[in-house]
């Protein structure tokens, strides 16, 4: 997996010969993905491809192929020693992951964890298109202080699960314009939500977590701030927390869900109210529009906030 900066590279079988497609495939993953055994549906004219994004610290790969099983025995574990684990993300099929006398069936929606540090299978037939994306060991350790349970199966089809998935799939929508440092960073953000994922009651006290939920909490709050039935039990309930974590975590940064939601609403108005595109909507009614429940509420907060009324806001804008 070493790679002196971030880079993008695509491989498929099709590049060479049909008799040569099974044993290049052996090859091509065994060079990024550590020691592995193959069972292969079909030999004579095996099709897969893959693309690969990489950095020196992180690694995901987006594969397709015909039906196939990978096994990584005890005597490879010894011979290839590899600590790093493996979040497998299925797109269209489904993923049979066996190891430590645990199968977990991943299909869309969902997700598995699997460490080459101990045997393990994992099957798929020629629908399946998926994400494997490679979490050094020293992210997961230093995070939870533990190891992940051997074959760990994660819901991503809502809350924080949800936001790990799409999170994924823009990384590798972007591939051809990040940087090493971007991609890094994001990488890093996943590799922590993963770890609240797996350790069920989240830890928002674990140092290093707080700033991911509270960016997670603030982007939520910005997205839905015209919603005026959000409050902060609602973002806890999409997010996949509980109300009192993301109490915690905001409390660290001087703030409670009542006071971030009113930042965000206000924002958003005050945008609305520079926007030419709003200039025909009255105060009131911009009022309600971005969550208020009241103008004269809004009228309020706005001056308490920004130190002049919505309306000398809009004035400014027009002079």
């Amino acid at each position: 997996m070493a790679a002196e900066t971030y880079l993008v590279e695509s491989s498929a079988t099709m590049d060479v010969a049909r008799h040569e497609r099974a044993d290049f495939w052996s090859e091509h993953v065994g060079a990024y993905q550590s020691r592995l055994g193959y069972r292969f549906g079909r030999t004579d004219d095996f099709r897969g491809g893959t693309i690969r994004q990489c950095s020196p610290g992180y690694q995901l790969v987006e594969f397709w192929s015909d039906a196939i099983a990978y096994t990584r025995t005890a005597r490879q574990v010894r011979q290839d020693d590899d600590g790093d684990y493996r979040l497998l993300v299925p797109l269209t099929g489904e993923l049979v992951m066996r190891q430590d006398d645990r199968e977990t069936r991943l299909a869309p929606g969902a997700g598995g964890l699997v460490t080459f540090s101990a045997p393990f299978e994992l099957l798929h037939d020629s629908s399946t298109r998926a994400f494997v994306m490679t979490i050094p060991h020293r992210r997961v350790g230093d995070a939870l202080n533990r190891s992940f349970p051997a074959g760990a199966g994660l819901d991503l089809s809502s809350g924080l699960g949800r936001v790990v998935g799409a999170m994924m799939t823009t990384l590798a929508g972007e591939r051809d314009v990040l940087t090493t440092l971007q991609f890094d960073t994001v990488c890093d953000r996943l590799a922590e939500l993963v770890c609240m994922l797996v350790a069920g009651d989240d830890r928002p006290d674990v140092p290093g977590h707080l700033a991911v939920v509270v960016e997670l909490v603030r982007r939520f709050a910005r997205e839905h701030a015209d919603d005026p039935t959000l409050t902060g039990t609602a973002i806890a309930e999409s997010l996949g927390w509980s109300l009192r974590q993301i109490q915690l975590a905001l409390q660290h940064v001087g703030t409670t869900p009542r006071e971030l939601i009113r930042e965000e609403r206000l924002r958003l108005a005050r945008d609305r109210l520079r926007s030419p595109a709003h200039r025909h909507l009255t105060i009131t009614h911009l009022a309600h529009a971005s969550g208020f429940s009241s103008a004269g509420a809004f009228s309020t907060a706005f001056r308490r906030r920004f130190g002049v009324s919505p309306r000398e806001m809009r004035h400014r804008r027009e002079h």
